[in-house]
């Protein structure tokens, strides 16, 4: 993009900046991790049983029994050590969130810093495929559009304006198309992504449903092992005025009481269970996480890049001059007039993953592939309320194809179509939406005068039909949500998208419906008992945002559902931290769902997830 006219700031406003908002950083605070987990094991009380019971022995002079105890404690807190530095490790092998470099201009240069080095007030130059190092507010673009899923969980990229309300970018959404110069607003944890991440630090992890049955337990059994040495203790006194024969005899019975071998076996099944989900490709954060997985009632699911594959493919096309539908998803591709001038209305060599779906598929249907002669002489970008783009082009005769495809209302307006028949397209453009397709209207124009207009808006349009795409979902969940329900565990959508999307998807993955639909809004507005009632029959959450789906999460672990939570999303931090279970995807995930979460998916396959499910239960069966 042009910006020879901009200068930027200058070395001594950077400085100034830096010292006013602070550094780029968004991660949470530095903690001493090895310390938590060293403060965690000493708290548990199957290591202060053992540190008793070592004591005890100590007392009793039995040093052999004293010394297995020591080598037990150094056992159970080992394995906890080694599981979480090996967790920590992987995790931070799958870090993909941050943009390692940013482009910006200061003094009129454009030049390339550390995304960590940007400073408020900065101008970034951003460009498709990068992305978004820092939120800003776009002062100049051409043909501009972000996918900002990974903040709203929305599968279709947005387009953005230099005016209005949707004139910004956030930090570490993904440029789609065109680009921009915008200048940085927030910079850090200021940014909506840093808000998120610092949002993490307030939540409390639950304690998992076994460890509170294990500390019931010991604590009973440390109840009646105390009962049992104060009545020997007290009766061998009675009977003998030793006051040191009696204690031996009651500490003798105490010990008895005590339930020292538990903690081993508990930490070894625990360790074994890790070890196998680490070869399944599922890396546990927790060694406890693997028999919360047996436990679970509960799986909620983010849909976008976690149902979905998180790109957008050619799904259906509707010809409106010859009145036929064309199925790309289950049919036979096939050429058409609609699918030739949708590729003529995309840019040559495509960036954006609808038009590489549109090319793709005429590439494997055209039997006359014309762009081997036809060169683009001028090009309209995306632009109008609604928005259209026009792209023409010519060959060596100078015959012209002139094409346009955009909104279906941008088109329409530009078409020569009946009242009547620009509601017949418009009833039709519902039906396909409500199948969670997003649509796109295609045109094309003779155009004959020599001299092109200023503006792609005083073309008149010949209206050719619809274009559809679909982010579709993956292939293997519609087994895998028979295997969850077949195990007992009910399954429910939390997504930020359309009703309708999610309604569509829910569909073809053979998900229980369930008795409604809540959106975000609704949710925010109900009180807990209300939501409470709801949660248990309502299986799909839609447009819903990161405090909505945290609530959700609550009203589940209020039920006395052991709650798992899958995402890859910023938005999903808060809810995978605060369910039981918290399952990112390693490698479309974000920094911040993968930090927040108890389990990781290294390939971001589901189906380990059945599979880790099934040896949970087998551990929890043993224990």
């Amino acid at each position: 993009m042009e910006a020879s006219n901009l200068k930027g700031l200058s070395d001594e406003q950077v400085i100034t900046s830096r010292h006013k908002h602070g550094p780029n950083v968004t991660t949470l605070r530095e903690q001493n991790r090895l310390w938590q987990v060293i403060k965690e094991i000493a708290t548990e009380p199957l290591f202060i049983i053992l540190v008793c019971t070592a004591a005890i022995y100590i007392l009793l002079g039995e040093f052999s029994e004293a010394v297995i105890m020591i080598i037990a404690l150094g056992f159970v807190s080992g394995i906890s050590i080694y599981q979480e530095n090996r967790s920590r490790s992987a995790v931070a092998g799958l870090k993909k969130l941050t943009a390692p470099l940013a482009k910006v201009i200061r003094k009129g240069i454009t030049q390339q810093i550390d995304a960590e080095e940007l400073v408020v007030d900065d101008l970034l130059v951003l460009e498709d495929g990068d992305k978004v190092p820092a939120d800003a507010v776009i002062i100049k673009q051409n043909d501009f559009s972000v996918n900002e899923s990974i903040l709203t969980g929305e599968s279709l990229s947005v387009l953005k304006e230099t005016e209005g309300s949707n004139n910004n970018v956030f930090q570490g959404t993904m440029i789609m198309s065109g680009s921009c110069v915008a200048r940085v607003t927030t910079v850090g944890k200021q940014t909506e992504l840093g808000k998120i991440s610092q949002s993490l630090e307030e939540i409390e992890i639950s304690r998992t449903p076994l460890q509170k049955q294990i500390e019931s337990f010991v604590k009973a059994m440390v109840a009646v092992g105390i009962v049992a040495f104060l009545i020997v203790w007290g009766i061998n006194y009675l009977l003998s005025r030793d006051i040191l024969h009696s204690l031996l005899q009651g500490l003798t019975l105490a010990m008895s009481v005590l339930p020292e071998e538990i903690p081993v076996a508990f930490s070894t099944f625990m360790a074994l269970g890790a070890y196998h989900l680490y070869k399944q490709k599922v890396t546990a954060r927790s060694p406890h996480t693997v028999e919360t997985l047996g436990a679970a009632t509960v799986i909620c699911t983010d849909k976008t890049g976690t149902i979905t594959e998180n790109e957008m493919r050619l799904a259906v096309i509707y010809d409106f001059i010859n009145d036929r539908e064309y199925d790309y998803i289950a049919g036979v591709p096939s050429f058409n007039s609609v699918l030739e001038y949708a590729m003529w209305a995309s840019e040559p060599v495509p960036f954006d993953a609808m038009e590489k779906s549109i090319h793709t598929v005429y590439t494997s249907v055209a039997s006359n592939d014309k762009r081997l002669t036809y060169t683009q002489i001028h090009e309209y970008p995306l632009g109008g309320k609604p928005p259209i783009m026009t792209h023409v082009f010519a060959n060596n005769n100078n015959d012209r194809i002139i094409a346009c495809k955009g909104s279906v209302e941008g088109v329409l307006n530009q078409s020569t179509l009946s009242v009547e028949q620009r509601d017949k397209v418009l009833t039709i453009t519902k039906q396909f939406a409500s199948k969670g397709y997003r649509m796109l209207a295609v045109g094309r124009s003779d155009y004959s005068d020599p001299k092109f207009p200023l503006s792609q808006h005083e073309f008149e349009f010949q209206f050719l039909g619809l274009i559809g795409f679909y982010d579709p979902p993956k292939r293997i969940l519609k087994k895998h949500s028979k295997k969850f329900y077949a195990a007992g565990i009910e399954v429910k959508m939390i997504t930020g998208d359309y009703t309708e999307t999610a309604v569509a998807i829910a569909e073809q993955i053979e998900m229980k419906k369930g008795t409604g639909i809540l959106t975000g809004d609704q949710v925010i507005e109900m009180n807990d008992n209300e939501l409470r009632q709801q949660v248990r029959t309502v299986n799909i959450f839609a447009r819903m945002f990161p405090a909505a789906k945290l609530k959700v999460i609550e009203a589940l672990k209020a039920n006395g559902e052991v709650v798992a939570m899958t995402g890859d999303g910023v938005n999903d931090g808060p809810a995978l931290k605060a369910a039981h279970i918290g399952i990112a995807m390693g490698k479309r995930g974000s920094e911040v769902a993968k930090n927040a979460a108890s389990l990781v998916l290294v390939d971001d396959d589901l189906f380990n997830m059945t599979e880790a499910v099934a040896l949970g239960r087998r551990i929890y069966e043993n224990l």
